[in-house]
Parts: structure tokens; C-alpha cells; sequence
């Protein structure tokens, strides 16, 4: 199974950083005859990422409405970013669970909404610092997985980004070990829920993904690639990513 790299700039980006678009873009040829690669800038700069990427490299969008359309003044559809040009959507980021106070339900109905779009769901799951210390972090990443990840979802459709909340920008990363385990009981879940397709379902690793850590990351076991975060803004540290992929033993 291929892995992808996938990355998110969250609320970062003008027009003046779509030259990085096209730097990663430039080098998608090449850096992607191993991986998969994605970039989820802003929605202000989807349509203009996928002019600047000419077709080399797919752009995504980061967070999507659950309906085709209607009085949800401030929101984006799945169809509108499909309509943009996006090939993909991040769901269930942890930042729209802590700060916008998304449920499972509600990442559950925006996933089944890519899907419905033709859209690639990329769908987050992760315990908070305060859940792993209380030793809770498998009941809740297990809850969530279980709950978030639609009974239709198939891997030409979704994936799954595995982000420990407390390593999310602050330099931390769990060890191999933590990692191993977790994304090992993200695949029982999903394949105990969904059967043969829960295997079929890339895991990617979000959590402080740099270049040093890259090519360790992503050669642990049932790691199907990473969802980068700071990381992604400058072409040349998200193309050292990449490149620990193509490298990993």
C-alpha cells in the first residue's frame, strides 16, 4: 500500500506562498513515484493551488459542511470543493474537536459527505495529554475511530490520521513504540467494524512531523503515512518528508 504524505497548512497562507505549491509541484514527478503526496492549503487558495499545481500535484480542502447546500452562512460543501478542484478533505482535525466542539456524529456526516462529493476523507483521531496520562488514550482513540469513520468507509475513500493532540506543534513525539501500538489498534477497530475494507484503510501519523523525525515515523509498522502540519508551509522541509519516506528500510 502506498503512503501518503499529506499536507496541512491550517490557517496559514496568501497568494505570495503558492510558490511553494509549485515548488512541491515541480518536484511531485519524481518525489511521488513512491508515495502519494497531498496539500491542504486554505480554502482561499484552493482554486488558485490547483491552477499553481497544473495537474502534478492534488490539493485538499481542511474541514467541509455535512450538506450539499443551504442557510449555513461561512460554510463550505464537499461539492464546492470538488467543484474548486480539491481531491481531498481533512474531518475531525483535532483543532475543530477542541475549539469548535465537533463530535464524532458530526465528523461521521462531514466524512459521508466527502465520500457522496467524490472526495477523499482523511479522518482524525487522538487522545489529549491529559486522556494518555489518565491512561485513557486506547479507550478514546478507539471510541473515536469507531465513531467518526462511517460503516461505508473503503480505502478509495477514506484514511485514517492518527494525531496524539499533545504532540501537535510542540516538538513531542511519542516513541516507535506508542506510535506501533496505536495505529495496531486503529486496524482492529477498523477491521473488526468494517471487515476486509478496514484493512484497505491507510493510517497516517500526524503529530509533530519534521524531517528529522520522518524516515523513523514512517518506516514503523502499519504506518500509511503522516498528515504534516507546520512542516507542509515550506516545500523544501515537506519535500525532506517525503523523502524520509522513500528512503524508510
Amino acid at each position: 500500500m502506498r503512503q501518503l504524505i499529506a499536507g496541512n497548512w491550517k490557517m496559514n497562507g496568501l497568494g505570495a506562498q503558492l510558490s511553494e505549491i509549485e515548488a512541491v509541484a515541480a518536484a511531485a514527478s519524481e518525489a511521488g513515484r513512491l508515495v502519494d503526496l497531498l496539500i491542504c492549503p486554505p480554502a482561499t487558495l484552493i482554486s488558485r493551488a490547483v491552477a499553481a499545481a497544473k495537474d502534478r500535484l492534488p490539493i485538499g480542502g481542511q474541514n467541509c459542511h455535512a450538506e450539499v447546500s443551504g442557510a449555513f452562512t461561512g460554510e463550505v460543501s464537499a461539492e464546492m470543493l470538488r467543484d474548486a478542484g480539491a481531491y481531498a478533505v481533512i474531518v475531525g482535525h483535532s483543532e475543530r474537536r477542541q475549539h469548535f466542539g465537533e463530535t464524532d456524529a458530526q465528523i461521521a456526516a462531514k466524512a459521508k459527505a466527502a465520500r457522496r462529493a467524490g472526495l477523499l476523507a482523511i479522518i482524525c483521531v487522538g487522545e489529549t495529554e491529559a486522556e494518555r496520562d489518565a491512561g485513557k488514550a486506547a479507550d478514546v482513540v478507539a471510541k473515536q475511530a469507531s465513531a467518526s469513520v462511517p460503516a461505508s468507509a473503503e480505502g478509495s475513500s477514506t484514511a485514517v490520521a492518527y494525531e496524539p493532540v499533545w504532540a501537535i506543534g510542540t516538538g513531542r513525539t511519542p516513541t516507535s513504540a506508542d506510535i506501533r501500538d496505536m495505529h495496531e489498534q486503529i486496524r482492529r477497530q477498523l477491521v473488526n467494524r468494517l471487515g476486509e475494507a478496514g484493512r484497505g484503510i491507510r493510517i497516517l501519523y500526524g503529530g509533530s512531523v519534521k524531517p528529522e523525525n520522518a524516515r523513523e515515523i514512517l518506516a514503523i509498522e502499519d504506518v500509511g503515512g503522516a498528515l504534516v502540519g507546520g512542516a507542509s508551509l515550506k516545500a523544501r522541509d515537506f519535500l525532506a518528508i517525503v523523502a524520509g519516506a522513500s528512503a524508510k528500510p
